[in-house]
C-alpha cells in the first residue's frame, strides 16, 4: 500500500491523457458508455472501428499492465450473476444519467459543464449512501 497513491495517480493522469488524446484525434468528447452505447444501437457505426480500437485499448491496457508491469490485488466476487447484475446496472444508470464516469467525471468537469459537475456530484453521493447501507445497515461489505 506505500505506493497505492501511485499508482492511483498514474491511472489517473492515464485517463485523463487517453481523454485528451481522442478529444484531440477525433474531436469528441471520451465517454466510453457513449461509445459503447452508439455501439450498441447503431448510432455509432459510423466510426465503428475507431470506437471497436479505442474500447479494446482500454480492456487491454490494464490486463497488460497487471500481468507486465504491477500485479494486483483485488478482493471483487468470482460471482458472475452479481457481476453480470453489477455491470447492468452500471449500463442502465450511466444511460440514465447521459453518461457515465468518463463522461462527466474527466471530460464534463474539465469543460465546467453544470449538468456533468451535477451528475458527478449525485453519482458519487449515491455510491457513498450505497456503502454505507451495505456496510453499515446490511454488514455484507
Amino acid at each position: 500500500m506505500q505506493h497505492a497513491w501511485l499508482m492511483g495517480f498514474l491511472g489517473g493522469l492515464m485517463i485523463g491523457t487517453a481523454a485528451l488524446t481522442f478529444l484531440v484525434v477525433n474531436g469528441r468528447i471520451m465517454g466510453v458508455s457513449g461509445l459503447i452505447g452508439g455501439l450498441i444501437d447503431r448510432s455509432g457505426w459510423g466510426n465503428g472501428w475507431e470506437r471497436i480500437v479505442f474500447l479494446f485499448g482500454l480492456f487491454i491496457f490494464p490486463a497488460l499492465w497487471v500481468r507486465f508491469v504491477a500485479p494486483v490485488e483485488t478482493n471483487v466476487t468470482r460471482n458472475l450473476s452479481l457481476i453480470t447484475i453489477a455491470g447492468l446496472l452500471v449500463g442502465i444508470g450511466s444511460r440514465l444519467a447521459n453518461g457515465c464516469t468518463s463522461g462527466h467525471g474527466v471530460c464534463g468537469i474539465s469543460r465546467f459543464s453544470i449538468r456533468s459537475i451535477f451528475a458527478t456530484a449525485v453519482y458519487l453521493l449515491s455510491g457513498v449512501i450505497a456503502i454505507s447501507i451495505f456496510r453499515q445497515l446490511l454488514g455484507v461489505i
